[in-house]
Parts: structure tokens; sequence; C-alpha cells
């Protein structure tokens, strides 16, 4: 060991350690002047950034009930320098807000977090208890992306302008504890950050809640992503089925709510792909594109070509699609595919290969006018008991079975309007369950996708696929390649063209025959119901969020691709989901892991018997009695180097 006199020697000053770390992907650092100058090697100690690993942090416990009751984070980020020298960065959560405060609305005003609006940008009130009488808030933020742009000029903005927008699937509850899940139009919000040059520090400074009113408002949107051009990839889930809509009182609620007439919305209009375009003084403007078949949209993945989407379908009975678009960063017209599974394996959650079923080729607005003239009636006859007639084909649907018969000249509004049945009618593979997050890793030409459940129909085989499980879930990498021909022998003019899929061993559940000792009904160590996902070329690692059923605190896990180390990385309240999940490698020099949670304290039985009454005050105490949850992102604090 080397003994130093003079302690400046080994205390670089902060401007120069800033700049050293400039070569490193690092997460926002909040830093004092002695984090800084405590035990830091010389800038001149370190060169380029070689590789990360996260460090994994424990499962809290009813040994420290509170820790169950919040945003917990006890893991690290280790990073490892060309020249063998290493930094620990130990991580925290940093929220934005929680949804119900008032923030700035950039006008010197206030505005509710996560607030409903109806079609004509009306607050939309719960009125469920007389007197109590308030603005309905959604304690479900999910999809998020961060960004920038140049010419950014929004007022109170000291540092660099960075934007996130954040979308709000529903909300749990009025105040009369009745459920509201898809009764409220959901909403988006353009936030308008303040990036601290020095420490990557975001501190909101507007909020901005994006009109939707030209595209009938949005229908549950869930998981997102961001373009390779800079704009935000909405989704709309759980499609409403336009064959039994006159029974669905939840779409007759959501109508009601948000044009003030139960009959008025279209189901057509519902189950699309929003895309939402930030502008440079922090608002934001919406399309919804028709094009992009109509499923239960998830969270969706442009590929580096900027025209092949892979799409994840959260629905039973669903498929694995793919569009590739005319135009690169135009997703306003190009031809859709289903996928056609051939297993080759049927232990766990099973592998295949993957073919391709194009569906048709068409332009948003030409699906638009057909969704806006149309009935279900208008483009096939749907049974749902055996019509014996053979000219009715047997199809699965949504767990069920449907017998249908198409109309005469309506295959391309059958493809984008009737996306599902008539994706099963093509011969497409209509077996999946809750097929969630996609990402990609670009550099090993690697899909990723998240099936959240492998249950119900992805066992019985009636969508072509007959695997054993686990509930908990796994995650599947689909290999992608060039050169490839769809099941009638023409080209696919793409080089990204997923040609089978697999679960890595690490991403796989693990479904437990009895409950642990807190009630966990898969194992505490293992990813349970994969839901969020993305992948961060610079740290090669993907990151994936839980929407588990079956671990009482859902999870956000790293896992590292080279290493095939899994890190438990944060803790959600208990009863909460992970969601919001967004990975930037780089912006100004700072690494952004973004982080949400929905709806905690949602407990469920068994799961939560054995925590519930010792959480459950804990949690609403936390979360304006369980209305509220938090927007935020994943910061750090640094360590002394290790050499």
């Amino acid at each position: 060991m080397k003994f130093v006199r003079n302690i400046s020697e080994i205390q670089p000053k902060r401007r120069d350690l800033l700049k050293a770390f400039a070569s490193a992907p690092l997460l926002p650092l909040t830093l004092t002047a002695s984090g800084l100058l405590a035990g830091c090697a010389t800038a001149s100690s370190r060169s380029g950034f070689a590789s990360a690993t996260f460090s994994s942090m424990s499962a809290p416990s009813l040994a420290n009930p509170a820790a169950m009751a919040v945003t917990t984070v006890q893991s690290s980020l280790d990073v490892v320098f060309s020249n063998g020298a290493k930094q620990t960065y130990q991580l925290a959560y940093q929220p934005f807000f929680m949804t119900g405060d008032m923030v700035p609305d950039g006008k010197g005003g206030k505005m509710l977090a996560g607030g409903y609006y109806d079609i004509n940008n009306q607050p939309i009130i719960d009125r469920s208890v007389p007197g109590k009488e308030r603005h309905f808030f959604s304690d479900c933020p999910d999809g998020s992306s961060l960004l920038t742009m140049k010419n950014a000029q929004v007022a109170g903005v000291k540092g660099n302008a960075v934007f996130a927008v954040v979308q709000f699937e529903y909300t749990t509850r009025d105040q009369k504890q009745a459920a509201m899940y898809g009764q409220l139009p959901s909403p988006i919000a353009v936030l308008t950050l303040d990036q601290d040059p020095q420490t990557g520090k975001l501190s909101l400074v507007k909020y901005h809640n994006v009109d939707t009113s030209s595209v009938n408002g949005l229908w549950i949107t869930c998981g997102a992503s961001l373009s390779p051009w800079n704009t935000h990839l909405s989704s709309e889930e759980y499609e409403p089925d336009a064959a039994a809509i006159a029974s669905n009182v939840q779409f007759q609620a959501f109508s009601k709510n948000l044009f003030g007439d139960a009959a008025k919305a279209n189901p057509y209009h519902y189950g699309h792909l929003p895309e939402i375009t930030v502008h440079a003084d922090g608002s934001g403007s919406v399309v919804k594109h028709f094009c992009l078949g109509r499923i239960s949209h998830e969270l969706v993945q442009v590929m580096p070509d900027r025209r092949t989407v892979l799409m994840g379908d959260d629905a039973t009975n669903g498929g694995l699609f793919m569009f590739i678009a005319d135009r690169e960063a135009d997703l306003s017209a190009g031809t859709l595919y289903v996928a056609k599974w051939t297993q080759t394996s049927g232990v766990g959650p099973g592998a295949g290969t993957l073919n391709w079923v194009k569906l048709g080729h068409a332009t948003s607005n030409e699906i638009k006018a057909l969704a806006d003239k149309l009935k279900v009636a208008d483009i096939m006859d749907v049974k749902t008991s055996d019509p014996q007639d053979a000219s009715y084909t047997k199809i699965p649907f949504n767990g069920k079975t449907n017998w249908i018969k198409l109309k005469p000249g309506m295959e391309q509004a059958a493809a984008f309007l009737e996306t599902h049945r008539y994706a099963a009618f093509k011969g497409g593979s209509l077996g999946f369950t809750k097929m969630e997050g996609t990402t990609v890793n670009a550099k090993d030409k690697i899909a990723y996708s998240a099936m959240s459940y492998v249950q119900t129909s992805m066992l019985d085989g009636s969508g072509g696929i007959k695997v054993q499980g686990p509930k908990a879930g796994a995650v599947y990498a689909l290999n992608m390649k060039g050169g490839q021909n769809d099941l009638s022998g023409s080209a696919i003019d793409s080089a990204w063209v997923p040609v089978d899929m697999a679960p890595p061993a690490a991403l796989i559940g693990e479904d437990l025959k009895q409950p642990d000792a807190l009630g966990n009904l898969a194992h505490a160590d293992k990813i349970a119901n994969p839901d969020n996902i993305k992948f961060s070329e610079k740290l090669r690692t993907l990151f994936i969020g839980e929407d588990s059923g079956m671990h009482v605190n859902n999870f956000l896990w790293a896992y590292n691709v080279d290493t095939k180390q899994l890190s438990r990385i944060l803790s959600c309240p208990a009863g909460a989901e992970s969601t919001g999940l967004h990975a930037v490698d780089e912006i100004n020099g700072w690494t952004y892991v973004m982080s949400n949670f929905q709806h905690a304290g949602d407990w469920e039985k068994p799961l939560h018997d054995k925590v519930k009454d010792t959480l459950d005050p804990l949690v609403r105490a936390n979360y304006k009695d369980r209305f509220g949850a938090t927007v935020g992102y994943l910061t750090g604090m640094q360590l002394p180097v290790q050499s």
C-alpha cells in the first residue's frame, strides 16, 4: 500500500471528476462536494467505460414492514473501466410526483397530476360520495419515455430541458370503492424536466396534459416505447369486442364519461397505436395509427431499420404481430403480419420456430375511414356456438371458441379491425397468453418478449401452442434475420424478422407447490410474471418489471446478457405493479432508468393474506389512502473508486 502525505494528491477537483465520468454510462448522481471528495481516485486513474453490472438486493420482508410498503432500492451499479478501475454507484429512487399532487402547469398555475378529462377537456368528477366530489385522478401511471430535442424553450428551465411522456392506464376505484377499470379515458402527459448539468438530477417544471379529443380519447394505455425518431409510442390494450359491444357495460361507462353519452363511443376507434409528438414548448400532440392491427397493444418495439415494428399482444389467444412500414419513421402505412409457431419443445415454457402470415397492407386513413362506418356485421358473421355449417371457420378467441364467416370483399377490414379473428382465420398461431413488453438487443439482433403468464391457451393447444408453464411466466429471446419469405412465398422486406423464440434459463419463473413464509406463490429470487421490459445497449442489460399475482412485492430486475446475471434492483410497494420502465443510454452524458408503479395495496387472496393486516395501514398512509402512485427514476450516490 502506498501512503499519501497530501490528501490533495487523491482528491481531484469536482469539475475534473465529472469530466472523467463522461465516458461512462452513469445513472444520474445526487452528489455533494463532500461526497465527491470522499476517497475518490484521480481522474487519470480511469479510462473508457468497459462494462457494468448490477448488484442484487434482498427481497424485503416483514422483519422491516416499512420497506415492503414503499418503493425500496438497496442495489448498486458496478462499473468497470477499460484499465481495470472500478466504480460503484449506490442506487436510490427519485419520484417526480405522486398522482393526485398539484403540479406546475408552466403558466404560473397548478394542475392535477394524473387527472382525467372528457372529450371537451373538462375535468371528470368523482361524485360517488356526496359532499366529497373531486377530480378523478389515476393510481396507475404506466408507459413512459424520456427524450430531448433541439431548440427546446420552456420557461423555468435553468439547466437542460428534458421531456418525459407519461401515460395513465386506468384508475382502480372511485371514492366509494367501486371498480373503475376501463371506464375512464386514459390521460397522457408531457413533463418538462430541468436537468442539472452537474448532477444529472431531473426536476419537474411543467406538466402538460395532451389533448386527445381529435382521436376520440384513449382506451387503457398500458406499456410504451420511444421510437427511433423521438416520439412516444403508446398503446390501447384489450380492444373492446365489437361483436359483443351491446352488452359491454364497461365500454358504455367509458363512453358516458368521455362523451356524456353511453352509446356514442365506437369500438373500432380503440385498440390501435397512438403516437405522441413532443413540441419544443413542452406541449404534445397525438395521432392514432389504425394500420398496425386492432389487438391488445402492449409495449411495441421499432427495430433499428426504423420500419419494422414487433408488437406484444396482451390477450388470451393472442398472437405475435409484426408491422413493416412503407417508409422509415412513418407508421401511417405498411404491411401487417402474424407469426405461425412451429413447436420445437413443449418442456416448460417451450420453444418454437417462427414463420409469418401476411394479413394485408393498408394506410391508417383507409382503416380509419372503414372504422368510422362499419359494424362487425358488415365485416364478418360471428357465432359463439357451433352453427353446424361448413361455411364457417372455427377459431380460438379470447379463451373461448368462435365460428366466423367473412363477408365478400371484407379482407382488409377484417385484417385491421377484427385482427384477432382474422389472424386465426388465416392460420396464425393465436395461442399466446399475455404477451406484454417487447424490446430489442440490436447488437446481437435479438428481440425479447415477456410472456407474463404461461397458462390457459398456451397449455391447451387451442391456438397451435401446447407447453407446460410456468404460470409465473418467462421472457423469450427471438433471433432475427433478413432474407425471409412469408408462408405464401413472398419476400418480407425487412432484415429484422424473428425466426425462432425460446426463453433463456435465467428468465423463466418458478411456481411454488406451496406458498413460502411470506405468501409468495412463485420463487422470490426469480422473475414472476414479467411485463415491462427494456434493453440498454450500453449497459448490455435487459430490465424486467413485474406485474405479478404471485409475488407479494413486485420487483424490477436487471439481467446482463453477457454474464447471465439476474439482479433484483427495486421492490415496489406491496400489491403494486412495476410499470413505466424506460432505459435511456445517454441524455447529455447521463444514463436514466425510469420506473413507476401502480395500484399499491391492491390486495389479492391468498397472496397477501400474511401481510395485509400489517402493510395496509402503511400503504394507505404513504399513498393517499391507496389513490396515489409515483412517477420517477432510479438515481444514485457515488462511492469510492476500487482498484
